[in-house]
């Protein structure tokens, strides 16, 4: 069972991501809504995935994906982007994010991309 990390800035985004999910044998070790907390979360919790919003207020996800990959560069962070964010995704995968998923997505589309790790 893979352990995750799931960070939204959205309440609603972060529970859809936890219940499809955990229904599908995923372990989801914790929840952040901005990207200052998704650091902490992930040097406390060691996930082996994290699924990381782009746009969020205070941190954004590009800026936490930078200090996840220095803190520990084989870090599995996939980013989570709206349509029409191909600069930010370039720039994410550019820092060391491992794949990108765009919103809004189905079930099927979220366990493919975390199925590679």
């Amino acid at each position: 069972m893979k352990r995750v990390l799931v960070v939204d800035d959205a309440a609603f985004m972060r529970l859809t991501l936890k219940t499809m999910l955990e229904k599908n044998g995923y372990e989801v070790v914790g929840t952040a809504e901005n990207g200052a907390k998704a650091i902490e979360m992930y040097k406390m919790l060691k996930p082996e995935i994290v699924t990381m919003d782009i746009t969020m207020p205070d941190m954004d996800g590009i800026a936490a994906l930078g200090e996840i990959i220095k803190f520990h560069p084989k870090a599995i962070v996939v980013m989570l982007s709206a349509m029409g964010q191909e600069g930010k995704i370039r720039e994410a995968v550019l820092l060391g994010a491992k794949g990108f998923i765009i919103k809004p997505f189905k079930e099927d589309i979220l366990l493919k991309a975390l199925s590679k790790f």
